[in-house]
């Protein structure tokens, strides 16, 4: 009677017992001296740890190594590649033969600004994946916060551009040579809204931080009105070196603006849109103008000469570039007699004038030495370079 109750009583024990499941046998403790409930009930937990601790082993099986998922994006990037050049190439290959030249010079002319600007965004990776190797510590010398785009983040970026704006002209191309003239007129108006917007976007997503120091940036050239600080002249000297660029979004832009898209009324250079809008040479001068005006403000702050001599720089490039705008506004005759030898002479002047001031100022040039008469290599640039053939080849390339 005693072992009836003690059944009963071990049948419907909890800890033998899981909710909604039939009773468990007392079978355990049956003849076998050493297992009791308690023991019972240890043994589901160990079984449950078991498992707890095989669980991560089973998780890190299954997740495909870096390699395989870079061999992967590889292998989808050629085949994209190939997919872009096919349809490209074939929607040329359906045009007439008159017609495709300057149908190219058109894609090229609203593609190109952007090409460039993504090459520039990925050699701008490599110079920090430079950096990073160099132990320099950028993120001081541009006044950077914490939360600054490494290389792989401004690679993961130019990844993306690689990717968008071939493709967008592929669509561009193929619409067009199959007879979707508006569909194919959006495809650069669409790309370029989306540019403008990703900039814009007053959300914290995209790099919200980096656009907003890029942005900042741009403002403050723009409006020198501040003391200039080392990314203020960086990015102003970056942009001297992209006027084509600035040239190209301008003129389309405004074939934008007036619908001129995938047409041919633009071909006329005296359009308002044309090769000889005044509208382009306001532009190239831009950036030097900007370059010129923190100069002032540099010497106005510190009282250095030398920010003056690098004004002049600056200045010598505005005559070169409005009187060659002027070749299409004044009569053959005056423009070889008169302005073609000002505008020699202003050439001569700012090639030689810049190629002096970056031999002396910004390059340490030492192959001409002997020459100009320069000081010796310093230290900071045999250190950078390390071989005087890295420096010369540097130099070179630069000129």
């Amino acid at each position: 009677m005693f072992e009836n109750q003690t059944a009963i009583a071990s049948s419907h024990s909890p800890h033998l017992r899981k909710p909604g499941s039939k009773s468990v046998s007392s079978d355990l403790g049956a003849g076998e001296p050493g297992n009791s409930v308690q023991e019972g009930y240890v043994f589901p937990l160990t079984v449950g740890e078991m498992k707890a601790s095989n669980s991560p082993m089973h998780t890190t099986a299954i997740m495909p190594s870096p390699i395989f998922l870079w061999r992967f994006k590889v292998i989808w990037f050629l085949i994209w590649a190939f997919t872009c050049c096919k349809i490209g190439w074939d929607s040329v290959m359906r045009m007439s033969a008159d017609l495709r030249d300057l149908f190219l010079y058109e894609a090229f002319l609203y593609y190109n600004p952007l090409l460039l600007v993504t090459m520039m965004v990925w050699l701008w990776g490599v110079c920090l994946w430079v950096f990073s190797q160099s132990t320099i510590n950028y993120a001081k010398i541009f006044d950077l916060d914490s939360n600054h785009l490494t290389h792989r983040e401004i690679w993961k970026c130019s990844i993306w551009m690689t990717v968008i704006v071939p493709t967008s002209m592929t669509a561009y191309l193929y619409l067009y040579s199959h007879g979707e003239v508006a569909l194919a007129a959006s495809q650069p108006v669409i790309l370029y809204v989306a540019v403008a917007l990703v900039l814009i976007f007053p959300f914290d997503i995209f790099y919200f931080s980096s656009r907003y120091f890029l942005l900042r940036t741009l403002w403050r050239i723009a409006l020198p009105l501040q003391p200039i600080s080392f990314p203020d002249f960086f990015l102003a000297d970056i942009l001297t070196s992209m006027a084509k660029v600035f040239s190209d979004l301008e003129r389309s832009v405004c074939r934008m603006v007036h619908r001129q898209v995938a047409t041919i009324a633009w071909f006329e250079a005296d359009s308002v849109c044309g090769s000889h809008s005044v509208a382009i040479p306001l532009v190239l001068v831009i950036p030097y103008i900007w370059r010129l005006l923190q100069c002032l403000r540099q010497y106005k702050d510190t009282k250095e000469k030398p920010t003056l001599f690098n004004a002049l720089k600056y200045s010598t490039a505005v005559p070169v570039i409005f009187l060659s705008a002027l070749k299409y506004h004044v009569s053959p005759d005056r423009w070889t007699y008169v302005y073609r030898r000002l505008w020699l002479f202003s050439s001569v002047v700012n090639s030689l004038y810049s190629f002096y001031w970056d031999i002396t100022r910004d390059w340490d040039l030492s192959v001409f030495t002997r020459i100009f008469k320069f000081n010796k290599p310093s230290l900071c640039t045999n250190l950078f370079y390390g071989r005087r053939w890295q420096l010369d080849f540097a130099l070179h390339m630069d000129i």
